[in-house]
């Protein structure tokens, strides 16, 4: 039987959205595979470097080259469909429960989705919106740059050091370690990366309110 996970306290959470309150995986893929087979790259090369990030930085990787003009305006397009394509856009199992027993705990979105798509998935979803949201609005630089977590800390008035992100992707954790944050990894893929503690999903965890804070407890 595997050894339980140690509980973490902290005084507030940061939370990602794609892949870690929501599932999205359906959408994505579908369509950063057709842009890739538009492109006439690999389509695998592409998803591996596509989550947890704005699409113009993932268009950038794929061509250095390329005027980064021109990597905003398709990454709008692309946007534009993510917005207006929810079809397999599900709740994260467990992601109704944990934010309903985070009502009372300080907690903020942050997202490299804007606003108008992280609306539409967290409503697809029908999880709750928190009442502070970090989008790719607000930032100036996209994950894996820590500024998104470092401004979530600051909307609830902690110090980086006193939140807990959650996150799926590996550019979110390196955004969440370089902001001086522990990790919660959700996921299969958050599994391969430099986390505190590891979930497949909400389910395997319970966050009890504090006076200051909450605690995470992990379930073996």
């Amino acid at each position: 039987m595997p050894t339980p996970q140690p509980p973490l306290t902290a005084r507030g959470l940061l939370l990602d959205m794609d892949g870690t309150l929501v599932n999205s995986d359906a959408v994505v893929e579908r369509v950063w595979r057709d842009w890739a087979l538009s492109k006439g790259v690999d389509p695998a090369a592409v998803l591996r470097i596509a989550h947890g990030r704005q699409g113009h930085l993932t268009m950038a990787d794929v061509f250095p080259d390329r005027p980064m003009e021109l990597n905003h305006a398709e990454n709008e397009a692309l946007l534009a469909r993510e917005t207006s394509e929810l079809d397999g856009v599900v709740p994260v199992a467990g992601a109704h429960a944990f934010m309903a027993a985070l009502v009372r705990v300080p907690h903020a979105l942050v997202t490299s989705a804007d606003t108008g798509l992280a609306t539409a998935r967290m409503r697809a979803a029908e999880v709750r919106i928190p009442d502070v949201c970090i989008t790719a609005e607000h930032v100036s630089a996209s994950k894996p740059d820590p500024e998104g977590f470092l401004k979530g800390a600051a909307e609830l008035g902690l110090p980086p050091e006193d939140c807990v992100a959650f996150e799926d992707s590996g550019a979110g954790v390196a955004a969440a370690r370089a902001a001086g944050m522990r990790v919660v990894g959700v996921g299969a893929r958050a599994a391969e990366y430099d986390v505190t503690a590891h979930v497949l999903d909400l389910t395997g965890l319970t966050a009890e309110p504090l006076a200051d804070g909450v605690r995470l407890e992990f379930r073996a």
